[in-house]
């Protein structure tokens, strides 16, 4: 059963408490951060997806956010490379109340996107992105940020194969890295159905992007907002699109 918003919640210091659910994120590389919550939030679910995949999901957030907002009839994969963070991201799924809806599969993207027979009209990611040779101290984390195992073509590759012909693929990066990975689409065919650019505050440059891309042709959608206002406060384009997960909101 879901908790009501208005009651008092415990905040525990080894994950991030939303409204409805609790992500635990102390075994995993990558934490709950911004990125996360703007894809899992932002990405459209009109007509709702019967099947949606969750590539690199991490501690499950954008799986359990995209459960949240989806019903009874959308059963969402969540796919994790690293044994530590599809348990993590398997115990969030089992505590939440979408747990029937929710499945973690620990397997590389690559090998799943050969063998699985799914198809999906929704996949996300938000994938590593920093050149190989940009090491962090923590080999786990190091995997999880960087190309060197799962490079943007093999990406891009792997999500055509286990899309559904009218499906949507999602992700969110920096706006460099996601300029990068239009023009390799484009490449390969790709559509660009939806492109917002997101600033930290007015007047400065957008510094992520949030993409979908299909492989059919269709309208295409662009935006923009900024996370904060003058004010230094979240914007009311934030607040509007995460009202129904963060507290306090």
């Amino acid at each position: 059963m879901m908790e009501s918003p208005g009651q008092k919640t415990l905040l525990r210091r080894d994950g991030f408490t939303f409204k409805y659910f609790f992500a635990a994120h102390d075994r995993c590389a990558m934490k709950v951060g911004t990125d996360g919550v703007l894809l899992g939030a932002w990405t459209p679910l009109c007509p709702v997806p019967r099947r949606i995949l969750d590539i690199g999901t991490g501690c499950g957030l954008i799986a359990l956010m995209l459960a949240q907002r989806t019903g009874e009839g959308t059963a969402i994969d969540a796919l994790e490379l690293d044994g530590a963070a599809a348990a993590q991201a398997g115990e969030n799924c089992a505590r939440s109340p979408w747990a029937a809806r929710l499945r973690v599969i620990n397997d590389n993207i690559l090998t799943y996107a050969l063998t699985s027979t799914e198809r999906y009209e929704l996949i996300v990611s938000n994938p590593p992105y920093f050149p190989v040779g940009i090491p962090c101290r923590d080999t786990s984390r190091d995997r999880a940020r960087s190309t060197g195992t799962l490079t943007h073509e093999h990406l891009l590759d792997a999500a055509r194969r286990l899309l559904a012909p009218e499906g949507l693929f999602m992700l969110v990066l920096p706006l460099d890295i996601g300029e990068g990975i239009i023009r390799l689409a484009r490449r390969q065919r790709w559509q660009v159905r939806y492109r917002t650019e997101v600033a930290d505050n007015p007047g400065k440059p957008p510094h992520r992007i949030l993409l979908g891309l299909s492989t059919a042709a269709g309208a295409s959608c662009c935006s923009a907002f900024t996370l904060r206002d003058e004010n230094r406060a979240y914007s009311a384009a934030y607040r509007d699109l995460t009202r129904d997960f963060y507290l306090g909101l």
